[in-house]
């Protein structure tokens, strides 16, 4: 499959590209900075600037058959990036046909209710900026979305596994976070669907067969 990953010089980017590489897929590599983009077979850096229009970025889509975004400013450029910057490049998704559309974004986003957890004083602004792009998503479009909202992001080992959740707190390693995303490319059960999770003890193909 032909997959455009929007931010793709992330900690999470950067991940995602090499299981992509790896499993074969012919993978667009979009950037700020294209040069930054690391060097893997399938992979080709393209420029990609969240601050250009809908339509010059519909242009740099090409002709990729899904779409993962894991762009992100860490909290240097919120509005333009974070927030209006993913609902360009749904707007430009659309615009070029593409329906299948995997949004990376923060636990519990879509629910302000939790954001006074101590766990979340830092992330407030982050997540009233995906709060806004995921509900866009959701209710302002037609594409085959999934939204994946992971705990805490820690710089651990893969484990493979993973804990799909409601209503509770906790952390997953940027790896598997990476499998998971690149996953979802293989099931169609989670299009439409908020996915919630941190890690735990099942298996990443079989968790996400059973959302």
């Amino acid at each position: 499959m032909k997959v455009f990953v929007v931010g793709s010089t992330g900690r999470v980017a950067e991940k995602l590209l090499e299981i992509l590489s790896q499993a074969g897929h012919e993978v667009l590599a979009g950037a700020r900075r294209p040069e930054a983009v690391v060097k893997l077979n399938h992979v080709t850096p393209v420029l990609f600037d969240l601050h250009d229009s809908v339509d010059q970025l519909a242009e740099q889509l090409g002709q990729a058959q899904a779409i993962i975004f894991v762009a992100g400013s860490r909290g240097k450029d919120l509005l333009q990036t974070d927030a209006f910057g993913a609902v360009k490049v749904i707007q430009a998704a659309e615009k070029r046909g593409i329906k299948r559309f995997i949004m990376l974004s923060s636990l519990f986003a879509l629910e302000p209710e939790r954001w006074e957890h101590p766990g979340f004083a830092s992330l407030k602004d982050y997540n009233v900026a995906k709060f806004f792009a995921d509900n866009y998503l959701i209710t302002d479009t037609n594409l085959d979305y999934t939204i994946v909202q992971p705990g805490a992001l820690k710089e651990e080992a893969a484990t493979g596994k993973i804990q799909v959740i409601s209503d509770q707190f906790g952390n997953i390693s940027i790896p598997d976070l990476a499998q998971v995303l690149a996953e979802l490319l293989a099931y169609p059960n989670t299009i439409s669907k908020v996915i919630k999770l941190i890690s735990g003890d099942q298996a990443i193909s079989e968790a996400l067969s059973e959302v």
